[in-house]
């Protein structure tokens, strides 16, 4: 099977399956932010230590990631995302009944974070990766787009939901909804068998078949490894799991503790999910057309400068333009490392690679779990952790430009 002009390509019906389970995903481990509050109030912990818990989480997400990589090369996509999502459902039936502190972070933070690690997009970026080529970078994005849509939806909706029926039963309609998404996605539309020539028109075969053979025969693991390109994404990488999570644990504990009620907050931080899903999809269609490097730079630049303007909203309109610049590249830069990773390494060496890269967007994502809870107890304002935040993202936009080219595609 070959692409051709007009014939739909069934490595799309793979994006879309992986980006609705991006969406749970992505929208539970990021969108902390609904339930930490009446998690704390309802199990009696405060602020640090249920922000360590979720730290602890951060870090077996990160921990699970390249672990996901490696079986995902051995085993396959779908054997993954079926252990993930059995993981899931008993860490979340575990956590529902859970007490005391050990055994919460036993369920709700290390247990489920491996389980939401086995099907996250690391699991699934190697797959598409495999069936594109020509619009790698826009197939990519889209999948950045469920985990947008995981901000955009699923904090209002949980918000809601733990409002309505508390957070245990919230947690526990969540994880059914993952299973009947997850498993018929796993069995019935994920493959790892793509086709020979993948997207690629006739007449980009011959030259694109001589740049994968290149590739394979100039680069090894350990090689990719100890290269200054590999760490350098690592880096923007951690910058954007400190960036992101930091947003979703905090985000509307932070506008609660400005004098926003908890809807405006979920309101705020909503529209960011739903700006980037526009973002995202007009990013996409630029991916493989203008430098990767510089589209990555200017997300971590204009993200940087959002972080900085929404510590500091005071009104709701304030709140409304915060959100909605912020949103406009609040996604992407994962897709652009991976597609960085794969354009530098090769699809071979993508899995193992983003996973292990992707270690680091989770150690900014335990550091900023708990950096956000005790900053703010300690000193009383969150500008400690949202500030570091800001500046941080600005420093990983120069970095990126540093980036080598990639081959612009017409």
């Amino acid at each position: 099977m070959q692409a051709r002009p007009g014939r739909w390509y069934f490595g799309w019906n793979i994006v879309a399956a992986a980006t609705f389970v991006t969406l749970l995903t992505v929208g539970m481990r990021l969108g902390i932010g609904p339930f930490f509050i009446p998690m704390a109030d309802d199990l009696g912990f405060s602020r640090t230590l249920l922000a360590t818990i979720i730290a602890v989480g951060m870090l077996f997400y990160g921990i699970g990631m390249p672990v996901a990589g490696m079986l995902v090369a051995r085993f396959g996509t779908r054997f993954v995302l079926l252990v993930g999502t059995a993981i899931v459902m008993g860490s979340v039936l575990w956590a529902i009944v859970a007490r005391e502190p050990w055994s919460f972070m036993l369920s709700f933070g290390v247990l489920m974070s491996v389980g939401l690690a086995f099907t996250s997009p690391v699991a699934l970026t190697p797959v598409i990766s495999r069936w594109f080529t020509r619009q790698r970078g826009m197939a990519l994005f889209y999948l950045s787009t469920g985990s947008m849509a995981g901000i955009a939806i699923m904090t209002p909706l949980m918000t809601w939901a733990i409002e309505s029926y508390g957070w245990q039963a919230t947690l526990l309609a969540f994880a059914v909804v993952f299973a009947l998404l997850t498993v018929p996605s796993a069995l019935f539309i994920i493959s790892d068998v793509a086709p020979e020539n993948t997207d690629l028109l006739p007449s980009q075969i011959n030259a694109e078949n001589k740049k994968k053979a290149a590739a394979a025969s100039a680069m090894t693991f350990s090689e990719a490894v100890r290269t200054v390109v590999f760490w350098k994404i690592c880096l923007g990488l951690f910058v954007c799991g400190f960036s992101m999570n930091l947003l979703g644990t905090h985000g509307m504990p932070m506008l609660m503790d400005h004098g926003f009620d908890s809807a405006t907050s979920a309101m705020g931080i909503s529209i960011i999910g739903i700006v980037a899903i526009f973002g995202t999809l007009i990013l996409g269609r630029l991916a493989d057309k203008l430098e990767r490097r510089s589209i990555l730079a200017v997300i971590y630049f204009v993200r940087g400068l959002g972080f900085f303007a929404l510590v500091m909203v005071g009104t709701h309109v304030e709140l409304v333009a915060a959100s909605f610049i912020g949103g406009l590249v609040w996604a992407g830069s994962i897709a652009m490392s991976s597609a960085i990773l794969a354009d530098t390494y090769g699809v071979r060496l993508v899995g193992v690679l983003y996973g292990l890269a992707y270690l680091g967007h989770q150690f900014g994502a335990t550091f900023s779990s708990w950096l956000g809870g005790w900053g703010y107890e300690t000193f009383g304002t969150h500008w400690v952790a949202f500030g570091m935040s800001g500046s941080l993202l600005i420093i990983a936009g120069l970095i990126s430009m540093t980036l080598p080219k990639n081959a612009v595609r017409g």
